[in-house]
């Protein structure tokens, strides 16, 4: 095992790192900007460097200052957490080459599962289902693109082949619209990811999100985790996260999850991932591979008392999976709400000064958050400050948990999406679980 890693990476995940390797033995080096000082994991690691100013671009993705503080620290290697430069192939692979052990995936895996198009072309060879398309980049030939489109039937979805977080996507509902969904996606995507490349697929109008937790180590084991329900979405971004998903079988999970952890194989992944699937009609269709650890990680891990970053850091210093399949067992069910800075109706972001924090307990509730009273948000990151996980013997105890939970958190002086939360865990729809994932936009009324 490690003797120390660098945490490159800030927020709850970083403190969530952190408290694994207190438990494996590891010492930690945080790394932060100039605005980040009073981050808890910062205060707690045995070293801290910063590693420039606020601006993410000159510290938590500037590569060459956090492979410097790995050397002047003495660190073995590096977690990227999830962001920043988690799934970034040329970070992992200058890691590498600096001596350093990337906690993730091999640099040729990222980068064919962060292109969607060979992605989509190695799932399809694992035996995965996809979504209707042949994957393939778009040329500039019109009519042959119009062609594509008629034959896997409108509405049709153009994808930035190097896009993500919701980005780099236009649904096409006519042939006239076609020609100009497509250049206008080409000219987005060059212009978000430095890559123009586009696919088209067929565009499934009422799917769910559903995705499948695996781990697999450098001995060529495999195994998955289950299965989440990430539906409750606004602008492509999870709001509500839960395990076991609603209405998905013993036997599905058993088939998908073990066609995963096979593909996983055959594809030589290491680490932790996440195969992402929308679930239409009874039948799941990949769209993509996170290669990395996720925000909803947790409720996973309540269901199965399986520690995943734990796995991450044995699996990274070349040890065997801890289980097997067969050891894998679900117990109960497990619901996580994603918690912002930010204004519950109009979704501007609220940092400041946090004035007065209370934590909420009892039976099966589990809060994973870097604030603290007197602690001040501050305004050059995403908006999320924690995630509030219940556990319980079924969905309807999760929900009824977390229901308690939500009303006894206090959050003073800054305004977060407490009261959105409540909303849905009050929701009678939301309730019978099975939502698609345009559910809560229509909710809040956004079209």
């Amino acid at each position: 095992m490690f003797e120390k890693i660098v945490i490159a990476n800030r927020g709850e995940i970083a403190l969530r790192v952190l408290r694994a390797c207190r438990e494996l033995g590891i010492k930690t080096v945080a790394v932060f900007s100039e605005a980040d000082r009073d981050l808890k994991h910062v205060r707690l690691a045995d070293e801290a460097v910063c590693i420039g100013p606020a601006q993410s671009s000159h510290s938590y993705l500037n590569i060459p200052a956090i492979i410097s503080a790995a050397e002047v620290t003495d660190a073995q290697a590096i977690h990227p957490g999830y962001g920043f430069l988690s799934e970034n192939a040329d970070f992992s692979e200058k890691v590498s080459q600096s001596g350093f052990v990337f906690i993730g995936p091999k640099p040729e895996t990222i980068r064919m599962m962060g292109d969607k198009i060979s992605a989509k072309k190695a799932m399809l060879e694992a035996g995965i289902p996809c979504v209707p398309g042949n994957g393939d980049p778009l040329s500039n030939d019109d009519d042959a693109n119009l062609k594509m489109a008629r034959e896997i039937g409108y509405p049709v979805i153009i994808k930035a082949a190097g896009g993500g977080g919701g980005r780099g996507m236009r649904v096409v509902h006519t042939e006239a619209a076609l020609v100009n969904a497509i250049e206008l996606t080409k000219a987005e995507a060059m212009s978000a990811f430095g890559n123009g490349t586009v696919y088209m697929e067929k565009f499934l109008e009422d799917p769910r999100h559903i995705e499948f937790q695996v781990l697999a180590d450098s001995h060529g084991n495999a195994i998955h985790l289950g299965e989440r329900d990430c539906s409750m979405q606004r602008r492509h971004q999870k709001v509500v996260e839960e395990a076991p998903a609603p209405g998905i079988t013993d036997e599905q999970r058993k088939q998908m999850g073990e066609r995963c952890a096979q593909a996983c194989v055959e594809i030589g992944y290491l680490g932790a991932g996440t195969f992402e699937f929308l679930y239409e009609k009874g039948q799941f269709f990949f769209i993509e591979m996170n290669t990395r650890v996720q925000v909803e990680h947790p409720v996973t891990e309540m269901i199965t008392g399986f520690d995943i970053v734990k796995e991450q850091l044995r699996i990274a210093a070349g040890l065997p999976l801890s289980v097997t399949q067969d050891q894998v067992r679900f117990t109960g069910h497990a619901i996580e709400c994603r918690l912002n800075a930010e204004d519950p109706k109009t979704f501007m972001p609220s940092p400041g000064l946090i004035e007065q924090f209370h934590m909420p307990g009892g039976p099966g509730i589990r809060c994973e958050t870097h604030i603290y009273n007197g602690y001040k948000v501050p305004p050059y990151y995403d908006s999320m400050i924690g995630k509030l996980i219940a556990h319980g013997d079924d969905r309807n105890s999760a929900i009824a948990r977390m229901k308690t939970a939500l009303s006894e958190m206090v959050i003073d002086g800054i305004k977060t999406n407490i009261p959105l939360q409540q909303s849905i865990m009050a929701d009678s729809a939301f309730a019978l679980g099975s939502q698609n994932i345009h559910y809560l936009e229509k909710k809040l009324g956004i079209h």
